[in-house]
């Protein structure tokens, strides 16, 4: 019941969202004799930080138009090239590109946030390769008539989205999809298939969350499965397309994410609020842009949620060799020829320092001059994957990672 009185609740405050709207053009009103005054700014600046509290915050785009290669501008389309009910492929196409450029697939977290959380990642390695992004799908807007999508169908995903793009892709796996793509790679080189891919990036995954535990990993084994199955699972109010399909949802994950650090997001809005007073376009501006990304929200399917609460932070099946999709067992050992990289912050507060390092403690059959870790420094979660250190840092290794087993 809570996501339908979520729903009621949405729906009752719009009204006011309106009014808070019309409010806010009245004291910008030129013949408003209070408009730019300090209790007109003031008035306004309330209003804005009310309707953007109260807001739901629909699906961000990417936005990108341009990059540079070889120091020259060049355009960029964004297409849809695959096509499945809980994910699309999409592939940042240049309009040039240099002979023999690497192609790269990201897979975006399934994990509430939209793949646009990941447009700096995009955007940092467009000038060096030819890039795709997995593009999940809130759950609420599938059907039930289309089926579930479990953790085994994730796996699945990625290995028909590798398929796609033939044999020498590189895959980066960000955060919790390090798991499915470490899985998906064991079962690809298990069965010696020609696209198994040339390297792999993992970066501030959970891999093995029993190193150096957060708060997070804590949670789930505090917890335990039959908590989450009865706490976190909801059904998809109607008139959403996916009504009555069972999801953990995003309101609900972006409340917890939100709890660990109240204070911040408290401080960020009542900054903004005096960012507007005093006319601080910019710093506003900055504030608009991050809220939005972060309180874009999608839903996850229960079983998906459940399955990867379960078999990654309460059981840790992959470290412990017990992982297995359709019922077979997953072996990372059966990575030969993939080169393997790892990349953790060193104030990563969702995934601790070492979990994703344990990937090179799995794949032991990876020759040594073929792996490569990376620890920045300075940075949290977000900044594994986006920000200036990631842009000046981490990027070049990658970047140079990738080359040197293109």
């Amino acid at each position: 019941m809570l996501y339908q009185f979520y729903e009621m609740n949405h729906a009752a405050v719009a009204p006011w969202r309106v009014a808070a709207g019309l409010s806010r053009a009245f004291w910008r009103l030129p013949l408003n004799p209070f408009a730019g005054t300090s209790i007109g700014r003031s008035m306004e600046a309330s209003l804005e930080v009310f309707e953007r509290a109260t807001r739901r915050y629909g699906k961000p785009v990417f936005g990108i138009e341009e990059t540079i290669v070889a120091g020259e501008p060049v355009p960029v389309v964004e297409r849809v090239v695959w096509h499945k009910p809980f994910c699309n492929l999409l592939h940042f196409s240049k309009a040039k590109s240099p002979p023999g450029e690497p192609t790269v697939l990201i897979v975006a977290p399934m994990s509430g946030h939209y793949a646009t959380l990941l447009r700096g990642t995009v955007e940092a390695m467009l000038p060096f390769a030819d890039v795709y992004i997995t593009d999940w799908v809130d759950a609420r807007e599938v059907p039930v008539f289309q089926g579930g999508f479990d953790l085994d169908d994730y796996i699945d995903y990625v290995i028909e989205m590798l398929r796609h793009l033939g044999p020498r892709t590189h895959v980066m796996g960000v955060c919790q999809p390090s798991v499915p793509v470490l899985a998906a790679v064991s079962i690809l080189s298990a069965q010696n298939d020609p696209v198994t891919p040339a390297s792999m990036i993992l970066m501030g995954g959970p891999i093995d969350t029993r190193r150096n535990p957060t708060a997070v990993n804590a949670l789930a084994v505090a917890k335990g499965i039959g908590w989450f199955r009865k706490n976190a699972i909801e059904r998809v109010p109607f008139p959403n397309p996916g009504a009555m399909r069972e999801v953990y949802p995003g309101f609900m994950q972006l409340t917890g994410f939100m709890t660990m650090n109240l204070d911040r997001h408290i401080d960020a809005h009542r900054e903004l609020y005096w960012h507007l007073v005093r006319g601080d376009g910019d710093s506003a501006e900055k504030h608009r842009e991050f809220y939005d990304e972060y309180l874009s929200v999608m839903d996850l399917t229960a079983e998906f949620y459940l399955q990867t609460v379960e078999k990654v932070f309460i059981r840790h099946d992959l470290p412990k060799g017990t992982f297995t999709h359709r019922g077979v067992p997953v072996n990372p050992k059966a990575i030969t020829k993939t080169a393997l990289m790892t990349v953790e912050g060193e104030k990563d507060d969702i995934s601790g320092v070492g979990q994703t390092e344990a990937a090179h403690d799995l794949t032991v059959n990876i020759p040594p001059e073929k792996k490569r870790h990376y620890l920045q420094l300075g940075v949290g979660h977000y900044g594994v994957f986006n920000g200036s250190r990631f842009r000046s840092e981490i990027v070049p290794r990658i970047v140079d990672f990738i080359r040197a087993n293109n």
